[in-house]
């Protein structure tokens, strides 16, 4: 912001597509400074010097370049993905003239307003490509060209917004739902997820810092005001004196619960964990919900909620005993193996050692189909 503030022109690559094992997600960008400084990263090391060069080319010209790297170019080992990875890169000159939004993004991002800016990356007609529109949750500024192709993707984008999730789609080139020819990537900016840790013991502190590391927003929650403090939970972006069902209730009746909302309950007493799990269990499309405890009190636990008249539906939503089978016994490793089943759940992941296993890495519900030999 502030090359694009003092009117820099500035070169900027950013990953709009992976297959295989790319070591970075869509999103993540390398920018090319005025004076030729590289900031970020768009591979971990694999393609920054292609990449840079390029980005040099797209600032003098003007004309921005949708490029592959991977195991499918010659040089592969050159400047490719020798992991055996694939990816797109998407190059263009960002300033106060080609992006005058900019700011404004800026402004949002910085206030935790969800914003996504949605950029033609590739169309038949070449004047089409770099166009952008910024996209709210209620409204959208810009247009890539046609009525028809704006309400296709502001209508898509809005969609990704809510879940969190930067993605590259395809229409045809006016904006048809099933024809090809114009891509368009969705870089999206949403308020990081929530993790809401409940129960105010040594086992929610570590689980707060891991839950920081990992970029959640965290929330330690508890009915004890003598346990729930700032002073024990320094990690916890906000800790919060309440009986635990009574929040979670409240948070989702305001809209602050969504699909990427991890919620850990590690009380394991009846009396907070029963009437907390009837509420989360009942919350739509919440990502994780996890209860700590020996299988005795699991047990217990399930047929305390079956009482209270929980269906085996929403008890299938329960990760209980919470977290995955490593072995943990102090409160960081317990932490580490909730986070592991939190990331496993999200990716699709097995929990396996990798030396046992065969196939990719990377798992994803949303990895493309393997790409043609050109973009």
């Amino acid at each position: 912001m502030r090359w694009w503030n003092v009117g820099a022109e500035v070169g900027m690559g950013t990953v709009v597509a992976t297959w295989r094992s790319s070591p970075r997600q869509p999103g993540a960008s390398m920018l090319v400074g005025p004076e030729g400084e590289a900031v970020g990263s768009v591979s971990g090391g694999c393609v920054e010097g292609a990449v840079y060069e390029l980005a040099g080319e797209v600032v003098s010209t003007g004309t921005p370049v949708l490029q592959r790297y991977g195991i499918s170019d010659e040089d592969a080992f050159a400047v490719g993905l020798t992991c055996g990875g694939i990816m797109d890169v998407y190059i263009e000159k960002v300033s106060k003239e080609t992006f005058p939004q900019l700011g404004d993004v800026a402004k949002d991002i910085a206030a935790e307003r969800p914003v996504a800016v949605a950029t033609v990356i590739a169309h038949p007609d070449p004047d089409r490509v770099g166009r952008r529109i910024v996209v709210h949750t209620d409204h959208h500024e810009g247009s890539i060209g046609s009525q028809r192709a704006d309400g296709a993707v502001v209508d898509d984008v809005q969609g990704l917004l809510a879940a969190g999730h930067s993605e590259t789609l395809t229409y045809g080139p006016d904006g048809e739902r099933r024809g090809e020819g114009m891509r368009v990537f969705a870089s999206v900016h949403a308020p990081a997820p929530r993790m809401l840790v409940f129960g105010a013991i040594d086992f929610a502190a570590a689980c707060a810092q891991v839950g920081k590391f990992l970029g959640y927003n965290v929330t330690v929650c508890d009915a004890r005001p003598v346990f729930a403090t700032a002073t024990r939970f320094p990690e916890a972006d906000e800790v919060i004196v309440q009986w635990p069902h009574r929040y979670l209730a409240a948070e989702a009746d305001a809209g602050r619960i969504d699909e990427r909302t991890v919620i850990c309950v590690l009380t394991h007493d009846p009396k907070f964990d029963v009437p907390l799990l009837q509420v989360a269990l009942r919350l739509p499309g919440v990502a994780y919900i996890g209860a700590m405890g020996a299988r005795r009190t699991h047990h217990d636990r399930l047929a305390r909620l079956r009482e209270e008249g929980m269906t085996e539906v929403e008890l299938g939503r329960l990760c209980s005993p919470i977290g995955l089978d490593l072995g943990a016994r102090t409160p960081q490793e317990t932490a580490v193996s909730i986070a592991a089943e939190i990331i496993a759940l999200k990716w699709g992941g097995r929990g396996q050692r990798l030396s046992n296993t065969d196939g990719p890495m990377h798992h994803s519900d949303r990895m493309p189909s393997e790409p043609d030999p050109g973009p």
